[in-house]
């Protein structure tokens, strides 16, 4: 029998497929509060290139995590933001969050992001 690799084995593999790019967690986490345009999720992760940044993006709303909304305007807004099923994973959003603070301080670095107050 012929192992099909292009589905998830497990509910952790089908996790890391949906939120295991690059910088997806960290779009999903800034997204949390309110809708952002482009721009400004740029600023906010600066690591990622805009080519990278925007495959992200793409991704993500491929897989109903985030929605795109583009306003009629001169010149085009556009503003992402989080469907239902990309709020759904808040708790592990936040868990990774609480997690990383821990080692973070244990190892003497400082948290530069706060917590997320949506629910």
């Amino acid at each position: 029998m012929k192992l099909d690799y292009s589905k998830p084995s497990c509910p952790v593999d089908a996790t890391i497929r949906l939120i295991g790019g690059k910088y997806k967690s960290m779009i999903l986490w800034h997204l949390i509060d309110r809708p952002l345009r482009h721009g400004e999720l740029q600023r906010i992760v600066p690591q990622a290139t805009p080519k990278m940044l925007t495959q992200q993006l793409r991704e993500l709303e491929s897989d109903n995590l985030l929605a795109r909304m583009v306003f009629p305007v001169v010149p085009p807004k556009v503003e992402y933001s989080l469907t239902d099923f990309g709020r759904s994973l808040m708790p592990i959003l936040t868990a990774m969050y609480n997690w990383g603070a821990e080692y973070m301080n244990e190892s003497g670095h400082s948290v530069s992001c706060s917590m997320k107050t949506s629910t």
